[in-house]
């Protein structure tokens, strides 16, 4: 067994391995890799044109308020007029958390209709180099992959690489709920694959699903591939840093408190996603009963105390996985702190058998996925330990979850 604990000569090695690190990136990348990226622009006029809309000559909610409000307000809609303001503001009513679940799906498939025509025209614009006739292609067929039948997309944004968020099961009804955040080169067009498919965040979502259902088949689960947050291109600064983790956090959170019914809630996230997940942490909702990461890189925190949640926090790594060798630490904002799978950090540290490197976390026929699936159902008693004296089965002593700051 590999120990995950390092010596203080490691530890000095990976610090100035770290130095070195910062320097490449700064002299390949820059700084300009920290500015924002800019607002969604198509998502942006839709969310204004309902703040400036009216039904039955009643102004319409605030977008941005109280999920609680909003879910009130389109129950008092009737399905005609749920129906007409999705046909009229699809991109505002399937961005809207609050909004029933299956208006978003209808509203974000009316959305990806209208962004596949665009990308058609874009395909036989004289005016586009060859690359932009291909990237108009490859856009147009990932619409037409979303579009088949039965899909439901949750959120929906076109404008830049695109995010997008799917929902396996049914939401509305189920017992459990996992959400899926996976980490850096996530996008609308990464969001699904032909090949490897389980290391993109469709077929990372699908396999847990399944295993769910096989883990708990009395209980009704519901998995969230959520890809609905601006991931960090490849693993320069942007990666290095926690600004993409902090807006996504902020958008997890609203996710995660307008999610319908009580239903307790799984974040499991993959490599830069746990990163996020850490900043998010401490204003999840309180029906988030785990947090479980593989392949972090940190959640910038120095133990999981630290993260101010009440859930259990859950880590693995597999053996082959090269996320080992990153540095550990945080170093003027570069870097995300701890290793979760560290004694000291004091997670729960879960077997990753079999995961092969750094994306095999959600093969079937590995521990890993089953740990997952595990957690994700409650079904604690099940999981098998990183350790043979390691007490991560929940209940026991010697963990730490720390009570909400």
């Amino acid at each position: 067994m590999t120990s995950f604990d390092t010596s203080p000569q490691l530890n000095v090695w990976r610090a100035l391995l770290a130095l070195a690190v910062v320097f490449v990136m700064l002299a390949t990348t820059g700084w300009t890799a920290l500015r924002s990226h800019r607002e969604s622009t198509a998502l942006q006029a839709s969310l204004s044109a309902w703040g400036h809309g009216r039904l039955h000559g009643h102004h319409l909610p605030d977008p941005e308020t109280d999920p609680a409000r909003l879910t009130r307000f389109f129950a008092s809609l009737s399905p005609a007029d749920q129906s007409r303001l999705a046909h009229r503001y699809p991109l505002a009513v399937g961005n809207i958390n609050g909004a029933p679940v299956t208006l978003r799906y209808s509203a974000n498939r009316i959305a990806m209709e209208q962004a596949r025509k665009v990308e058609q025209e874009r395909m036989h614009d004289s005016r586009l180099s060859a690359a932009g006739h291909q990237d108009a292609g490859r856009r147009m067929h990932r619409y037409d992959s979303l579009l088949t039948p039965g899909r439901q997309i949750l959120s929906f944004d076109p404008e830049g690489t695109g995010r997008i968020a799917e929902v396996f099961g049914n939401l509305d009804a189920a017992r459990r709920i996992s959400v899926v955040v996976p980490g850096v080169d996530t996008d609308l067009l990464t969001f699904q694959k032909t090949n490897r498919p389980y290391t993109a965040p469709v077929g990372m979502a699908e396999a847990l699903y399944a295993q769910e259902r096989e883990a708990s088949p009395g209980t009704r689960t519901a998995v969230i591939a959520w890809a609905d947050y601006t991931a960090p291109d490849g693993l320069g600064v942007d990666a290095a840093t926690g600004l993409r983790a902090a807006e996504g956090a902020l958008r997890l959170n609203a996710l995660l408190d307008a999610l319908p019914g009580t239903a307790p809630v799984t974040t499991i996230c993959h490599s830069y996603g746990s990163v996020l997940c850490g900043v998010a942490a401490h204003d999840m909702p309180r029906r988030v009963s785990d947090i479980a990461v593989a392949a972090s890189p940190g959640m910038r925190v120095s133990e999981a105390s630290h993260l101010r949640t009440g859930a259990r926090v859950w880590a693995m790594r597999d053996a082959t996985d090269w996320i080992q060798d990153v540095p550990y630490l945080e170093l003027g904002g570069l870097g995300h702190g701890a290793d979760p799978v560290s004694s000291a950090f004091g997670a729960r540290v879960l077997s990753a058998r079999d995961a092969q490197g750094h994306a095999g976390y959600f093969q079937p026929g590995t521990d890993s996925l089953r740990n997952l699936a595990a957690v994700g159902v409650g079904a604690y008693d099940a999981v098998t330990c990183a350790r043979d004296n390691d007490a991560c089965r929940a209940g026991a002593p010697g963990t730490a979850t720390a009570g909400r700051a």
